[in-house]
């Protein structure tokens, strides 16, 4: 790309303000950056820096009246789409410029079939319906990666993988071969292995098309990798920008140097045989039916978890890593009695695998789970103090309204959060803020072990390396066992003290966590590194094993 290239798409000068009540509050303040044909900018920041707001500008898919802009310009094809009337922004949305957003199962219909979705933006843009949609629409699932795409048509979203939902996604917004592409935090909710893919896959269409992408993300790693120039934003303004070399190896601001450093470190402690085992599994499995035929007899099973043996002592953390449908979660969920299961499940001595949920209910204060979405596991209608609250009232009924008032503001000050904002509703706080809450609602009951899932997948660098502090400082404080489940590697690094690496349902690589980062002796173990670590492309014939 020669700089004297006219520029795809500039913006001049740009302000986004949000209005309510009688109040103003500008998130973008006036930022420019340019984006020349053929080129990939990466848009860099934490949440609420003001990305996604500059980006939904483009296309003018902010809630108006609600915002506004108070300055600026931005000029596609000759034209200002911020005044461009309707008629004409309908032209370039889906056609001249496509977006694809973070979380494909809330942006695609769950009650359309992935053919109609598709070809449903053919049928817009080009006219094409009948035999010539469908032919297209298989060439676009096949061109995005999606194998046998004959007998994915008539599929819907819940029926594919997050992975799958992500190639769907792109395979519509390049339907009309658009000038650029908007890709807002496309891989941020998948798996190390298929973000890798889907990096590939947008690095291959953007050459072969010729096409400009706009890439939002928080992650610097992907953005060395994958894009050409790179701004980054803080507070609504852009403080840095240049080539990514010249920002990465040089970096002139103090919030680029503060995002270089955000990735989470440290190590956990050293695992001490002699400690008293919290949480044992002995040939645990779970197997889900596959019926068919009239009288729906069982045929078959789905083994989401399949013979795998568990042990897990105060003080430490045991990561279960693997990508999605690995069987993580299933396992978690098994250990905590939260789904049925075969095998032997030991808790603090007892043996609970046979335990009803009448019977499990007072060992809940002692075993406690904090879920990946803090915003979906956190009641909007309660306030932070009757949430962190509710499992005082379960478990400790006796306890007096000040005294259970005191242990929640003890909790919500241990997590490193304001005591006072605890009469304020989940909306009010950001996302890392909300994950905080989730664990002061674990803690407050103190627990002796707890299940994270994902609990930081969601997160910003910088929130992570927070929450992975916080984690490892509670760890020590109260001598806590952790099941970390995580397809992030880093952070299972700077937290695990023993690892066992799932697909399928089974056991691919099991042990010290420092010896299978230093040397994994699975080709799938070194698929996951590979990309989680080094950023390179992860070998197609490795992850289809």
């Amino acid at each position: 790309m020669s700089p004297m290239t006219e520029p795809l798409l500039s913006i001049r000068d740009l302000s986004v303000a949000f209005h309510q009540g009688g109040s103003q509050t500008i998130a973008v303040d006036r930022v420019s950056f340019d984006i020349h044909p053929g080129e990939v900018v990466a848009l860099v920041g934490e949440s609420g820096s003001g990305k996604s707001v500059t980006a939904n500008s483009i296309l003018q898919l902010l809630p108006y009246p609600a915002a506004s802009h108070p300055s600026g310009q931005i000029m596609f094809g000759g034209r200002d789409l911020l005044t461009a009337s309707d008629a004409e922004l309908r032209q370039v949305r889906g056609n001249d410029i496509t977006m694809i957003f973070q979380e494909p199962m809330t942006s695609l219909n769950p009650l359309h079939s992935i053919e109609r979705q598709v070809s449903e933006v053919l049928e817009l843009h080009q006219a094409l319906v009948g035999d010539a949609a469908r032919a297209r629409v298989i060439e676009l699932l096949t061109q995005v990666g999606i194998r046998e795409p004959e007998k994915r048509l008539k599929a819907y979203p819940h029926e594919l993988s997050g992975g799958q939902r992500q190639r769907v996604m792109i395979a519509m917004a390049l339907a009309n071969r658009p000038k650029l592409l908007i890709a807002d935090e496309p891989t941020t909710a998948l798996d190390v292995t298929v973000q890798a893919q889907i990096l590939e896959l947008l690095k291959t269409l953007q050459r072969e098309h010729g096409m400009s992408i706009l890439f939002i993300t928080h992650d610097l790693g992907i953005v060395r990798r994958f894009a050409d120039r790179v701004c980054v934003m803080t507070k609504g303004k852009i403080v840095e920008h240049g080539t990514v070399e010249e920002v990465f190896e040089r970096p002139a601001h103090d919030y680029t140097r503060h995002l270089l450093a955000s990735e989470p470190r440290g190590e956990p402690p050293p695992a001490d045989p002699t400690r008293p085992v919290v949480m044992e599994g002995k040939d645990i499995r779970v197997w889900f039916p596959i019926k068919a035929g009239f009288l729906r007899r069982v045929v078959d099973h789905v083994k989401a978890v399949d013979g795998i043996d568990v042990t897990l002592r105060a003080g430490e953390t045991l990561g279960i890593v693997g990508e999605s449908g690995s069987g993580k979660t299933t396992l978690g969920l098994a250990l905590a009695r939260l789904i049925s299961s075969q095998g032997r499940i030991g808790f603090i001595g007892k043996d609970i695998n046979a335990y009803s949920f009448k019977e499990m209910r007072p060992l809940r204060d002692r075993l406690q789970v904090v879920f990946q979405d803090p915003f979906g596991s956190l009641s909007p209608r309660m306030s932070v103090s009757d949430i962190i609250a509710e499992g005082l009232r379960v478990h400790q009924p006796k306890l007096s309204s000040a005294e259970r008032d005191r242990q929640v503001a003890a909790s919500l000050e241990e997590v490193g959060l304001d005591p006072a904002t605890r009469w304020r509703f989940p909306h009010e706080f950001s996302g890392g803020q909300r994950q905080r809450i989730a664990i002061a609602r674990a803690m407050v009951l103190k627990p002796r072990f707890v299940m994270l899932d994902e609990p930081t997948s969601a997160l910003d660098m910088t929130v992570q390396a927070q929450v992975v502090d916080l984690l490892r400082d509670l760890q020590r404080k109260h001598d806590l066992a952790y099941l970390f489940i995580s397809h992030d590697l880093k952070v299972v690094k700077a937290l695990a003290n023993h690892m066992i690496v799932m697909r399928a349902g089974k056991v691919m690589e099991e042990g010290p966590s420092a010896d299978i980062f230093a040397e994994p002796k699975n080709d799938y173990t070194r698929a996951l590194m590979a990309a989680a670590f080094n950023m390179q492309a992860v070998r197609s014939d490795i992850i289809a094993q």
